[in-house]
């Protein structure tokens, strides 16, 4: 099929022969017809498959038709759930469009409202917006949907993950039930589906299993990492190769790209941080500053996964695992642009073992491997989850994942345990971290109760727990069935050392941490 056959405008043909792009991708040859029939859409397509050609390129034949309703407001509106995407969907519109006369505007977090303010008092055709800020206008009532046709949701599933719905849902209840509504997303069920039966009339369905990107040219290597002073230590040492161009480190949390991207600079690298709590401005200025060599190495959130294009990067460094093996994806496509190499290094630790099997599954690769010398993990990364392995013998604190039994004592996973110890609700044993905004290693757990989980000598509890560590005794709470440690989710707590009496009191879904007590719960960690 040719675009000549989807029945586009003869400029925007014009403009799409100027690009160099002869035949539609199969997203673009499905979606294209339906839409200029005038139907609702639901497309599953992934990102990088064409997709957003696929909506712009019959938006843009529509506008090539006079409205027929007077007024200044779009008649387009294009909602992201990033900047870095709505500038995305701007290029392309701009691209596709060069050859029209139409108007089009993004309203995004982070720009000064009296700019956007005098934007959205003019002329507009296509609006591309990301929710929350395009609500703050709304309810302002600066905008006006009156001849609005089209209402684009692109990538939904990530806006609903990022908490939009509400924010979707009251923008969609402000246009015109004459709309037409088409929604991309990378999945079609669960949320995003029940989104879809509320928003979309008797919509047409495709779904594009666009063949994954194997990343040919891009070597994928994996480093275990112990702790993170041991990823701290082999970062540095990455970052210290002549052959890194440009870097790109992705971090898990904003916070965590700051302090990480403080600490690079106090090493003397030319270092920039780019999350969502900085503004469009300062954004724009970062990636100028990494598109024109200013600065080397990037430390980001997943802001900049998706729609972020450096020619110039020749590493992508996961300091963190993503949250979805899609994201990986996406990340280490930050490099090896425009068909050159490149290099993606991902840190693991054993809490990240469940997630590389889902990005090996979903990627349909084995990543490899690698070590640094001098840099040796002390331990090896167990895929089937509980605590690291070592060169020296068992550890007596481990546990098994979602399933797996426990060892000398430790509690297992959904059943599973050794010495009268029930599992949890998927609780482990393994040597645990805290939250991942400071992820220092504790002192290993011994044991864990969870979801009825009771222990050798307890009664039956809702999550209760009861330890005694260093010699200590714990009180007693008689609530929820007079039995020691009893309350919903109790909580005992001593120091280690001299033998101490304290009271318990209730707590509903703690974690039990080090040698001190702490608070069984709902399914928690001990």
């Amino acid at each position: 099929m040719t675009f000549e056959e989807l029945a586009l405008n003869a400029s925007i043909l014009k403009a799409i022969a100027e690009t160099g792009y002869t035949e539609p991708t199969p997203i673009q040859a499905q979606a294209i017809p339906e839409i200029i029939a005038g139907n609702d859409l639901m497309a599953s397509a992934q990102t990088g498959s064409g997709k957003t050609a696929a909506f712009i390129l019959p938006a843009l034949n529509r506008l090539a038709t006079p409205s027929a309703l007077p007024g200044k407001g779009p008649r387009v509106l294009v909602l992201t759930p990033t900047r870095e995407l709505a500038q995305q969907v701007c290029d392309a519109a701009t691209k596709y469009g060069k050859n029209m006369r139409f108007k089009i505007i993004s309203i995004l977090g982070g720009m000064p409202y009296p700019v956007q303010n005098r934007m959205l008092s003019g002329q507009v055709d296509i609006l591309v917006a990301t929710p929350g800020r395009l609500i703050d206008h709304l309810e302002r009532g600066r905008i006006d949907f009156s001849r609005l046709e089209m209402l684009i949701l692109d990538e939904a599933d990530r806006m609903l993950d990022m908490g939009f719905v509400d924010d979707v849902e009251r923008i969609a209840a402000a246009t015109p039930k004459t709309r037409q509504t088409l929604l991309f997303s990378a999945t079609l069920d669960g949320v995003v589906g029940n989104l879809a039966s509320r928003l979309l009339k008797t919509p047409k369905r495709i779904s594009v299993s666009a063949a994954k990107d194997k990343h040919e040219n891009i070597e994928q290597r994996m480093m275990f990492a112990d702790d993170v002073a041991h990823k701290n230590k082999m970062l540095s040492h990455l970052l210290t190769d002549t052959e890194v161009n440009q870097a790109i480190v992705f971090t898990a949390t904003k916070r965590d790209a700051d302090s990480l991207a403080d600490q690079l600079s106090a090493q003397g690298h030319s270092v920039a941080a780019l999350h969502g709590d900085m503004s469009q401005r300062e954004r724009n200025r970062t990636l100028l500053n990494m598109r024109n060599g200013s600065v080397r190495i990037l430390v980001a959130t997943d802001v900049a996964a998706r729609g972020l294009d450096v020619r110039g990067v020749s590493h992508v460094i996961n300091f963190d695992l993503p949250k979805f093996a899609e994201d990986y994806v996406h990340r280490i496509g930050r490099t090896g642009r425009g068909g050159s190499s490149g290099i993606a290094i991902s840190f693991a630790s054993n809490r990240d073992a469940q997630m590389l099997k889902r990005i090996e599954r979903y990627t349909e690769q084995t990543i490899k491997m690698h070590t640094i010398e001098g840099l040796e993990p002390k331990y090896k990364l167990r895929t089937g989850g509980g605590a690291p392995s070592s060169d020296r013998g068992p550890r007596r604190s481990g546990g098994g994942g979602f399933g797996g039994g426990g060892n000398r004592g430790n509690a297992g996973g959904f059943g599973g345990g050794n010495r009268g110890n029930a599992g949890g609700f998927g609780n482990s044993g393994a040597p645990h971290h805290t939250a991942p905004d400071s992820r220092h290693a504790h002192a290993p757990r011994r044991d864990s109760q969870g979801f009825g989980g009771q222990r050798t000598g307890s009664g039956p509890g809702f999550g209760n727990s009861q330890a005694v560590t260093g010699g200590q005794e714990r009180g007693q709470d008689r609530s929820f069935g007079n039995t020691p440690s009893r309350g919903f989710g109790a909580q005992n707590r001593g120091t280690t050392g001299a033998p101490r009496r304290t009271g318990d009191r209730p707590s509903f879904g703690g974690n039990r941490g080090g040698n001190t007590g702490g608070n069984g719960g709902f399914g928690n960690n001990r």
